[in-house]
């Protein structure tokens, strides 16, 4: 006897009733968590409220629906770009955005940055994060930076296979910054967009 699965035996009752297939399928309420549909966060233009895209048939198009980007340059990073620094996914990720003591840095280059961002995100290019320290609770000093009132602060960029945060990292942990203030968000954009997150353009580029 042939099994079939649950959404064929839905689309075969479909057709049997003459219903059209788009009004069996029709979209769920897609929330970040259980009972969380969406979160409000304060940017510098103002609030922004992240939620999920509610189409359930959405798909990634373009640049984020690649698989297979060549390595080098775009090799697979490793969970902990360096020790002492500890990983998050999306729900960590927003619960850093909604707080006032914690910093998220998308430290990408411009052009990505412009294209769309995580809202809420400050932009550090990761060339220029280990001299912008001051931006993240550190003080220059005459022998370099000292970083006893270091910010929580979680670094991303564009994915799995983006080594411009892990970069980042690296470089803020050799001039002092404390490797346990640190938190990575591999997943970057292409797992935000993957999700359907909220994504904003920055209006000044």
């Amino acid at each position: 006897m042939r099994l079939i699965g649950l959404a064929g035996v839905v689309l075969a009752l479909g057709f049997s009733a003459g219903l059209p297939v788009a009004a069996i399928a029709e979209n769920k309420p897609v929330n970040i968590g259980p009972g969380v549909m969406s979160v409000q966060i304060e940017t510098g233009t103002g609030p922004v409220e992240i939620s999920r895209i509610q189409d359930n048939q959405n798909r990634l198009s373009g640049d984020w629906a690649r698989t297979s980007r060549p390595c080098p340059n775009f090799c697979v990073q490793p969970m902990i770009p360096a020790e002492g620094v500890t990983p998050i996914g999306e729900q960590e990720v927003i619960a850093m955005l909604q707080d006032p003591a914690a910093v998220v840095v998308d430290s990408r280059v411009a052009k990505w940055y412009y294209d769309g961002t995580i809202p809420g995100a400050e932009h550090i290019p990761f060339t220029e994060v280990a001299d912008r320290l001051d931006e993240l609770g550190c003080e220059i000093d005459f022998d370099g930076w000292i970083c006893d009132g270091a910010k929580s602060v979680a670094l991303f960029c564009n994915g799995p296979w983006c080594g411009q945060s892990p970069t980042a990292i690296r470089a803020m942990i050799s001039v002092g910054y404390p490797a346990d203030k640190i938190y990575y968000y591999r997943g970057g954009m292409q797992a935000w967009r993957m999700l359907g997150l909220t994504v904003i353009e920055p209006k000044d580029g």
